[in-house]
């Protein structure tokens, strides 16, 4: 009976402990059986990344239960947790589907929502515009500043009026917009961030206005990118609760 439990609390240990090790994981992408060059893998739980080369195969570190996640502009998001008979695979297979086309002038003869969904989709536009509103509000007081004494818009006499310079109009900077939707496909932010399509513009000036999108538009990286999302949705979640009640 001793000679039994040690057997199997050792059967056991073996296995946890070569469910903890990390091995080299060998994969191919494809799709319709075509391979996929160029396409981003990335290991969210052990932090590193590579990219498919020409004939669609990568290599990457992976242990049991670690998320890869698969990225392309061309196809849609795909996410796996690597199992241990993944990792004992020498062909480990990801089907990736390519994004429909875009379709000008469909027109909808009735909707496709239900009762339940159409109010949910009301509640959202109804909390959108109450952020609309704050950020306005917001925008208007921080310009409130204290009379001195001055007359507004007065003619200063200190140089000729038609020399004066015209005010410089500062193009808009819309370089870290750029960046997330090119490094994003629209099923990451449904997905993954529970933001809906309606929402992604107002979420995107949300994080823009924060310094160290700055720091991610000057040194890119698609995983502290990423993390970044995370966070500032949380926050995003934050301000939509606190503006609701």
């Amino acid at each position: 009976m001793r000679v039994k439990l040690l057997t199997t609390i050792s059967f056991f240990t073996y296995q946890l402990s070569i469910s903890q090790t990390e091995k080299l994981l060998h994969g191919k992408v494809i799709s319709n059986n075509a391979p996929l060059n160029k396409i981003e893998v990335i290991n969210k739980t052990g932090q590193t990344s590579t990219r498919t080369n020409e004939v669609g195969e990568f290599s990457i570190l992976a242990k049991e239960q670690d998320s890869l996640l698969f990225f392309s502009k061309d196809y849609l998001f795909t996410r796996l947790k690597v199992t241990l008979k993944d990792l004992e695979k020498s062909d480990f297979i990801v089907e990736m589907n390519p994004k429909a086309e875009e379709l000008d002038n469909v027109v909808v003869s009735r909707s496709a929502f239900s009762k339940t969904e159409l109010k949910e989709i009301a509640n959202n536009r109804e909390e959108i515009n109450k952020i609309k509103i704050r950020k306005q509000f917001d925008d208007v007081t921080t310009k409130v500043t204290v009379y001195d004494g001055k007359i507004r818009n007065g003619i200063n006499f200190s140089y000729p009026i038609f020399d004066k310079p015209k005010k410089k109009i500062e193009p808009i900077d819309d370089g870290f917009k750029k960046l997330i939707i090119a490094s994003f496909p629209p099923e990451f932010f449904i997905k993954n961030l529970k933001i809906s399509s309606e929402e992604k513009e107002i979420f995107i000036k949300f994080c823009d206005v924060d310094p160290k999108s700055k720091i991610l538009l000057e040194h890119p990286n698609i995983l502290a990118t990423m993390d970044f999302l995370y966070l500032k949705n949380e926050e995003f979640k934050n301000l939509k609760t606190e503006i609701k009640n």
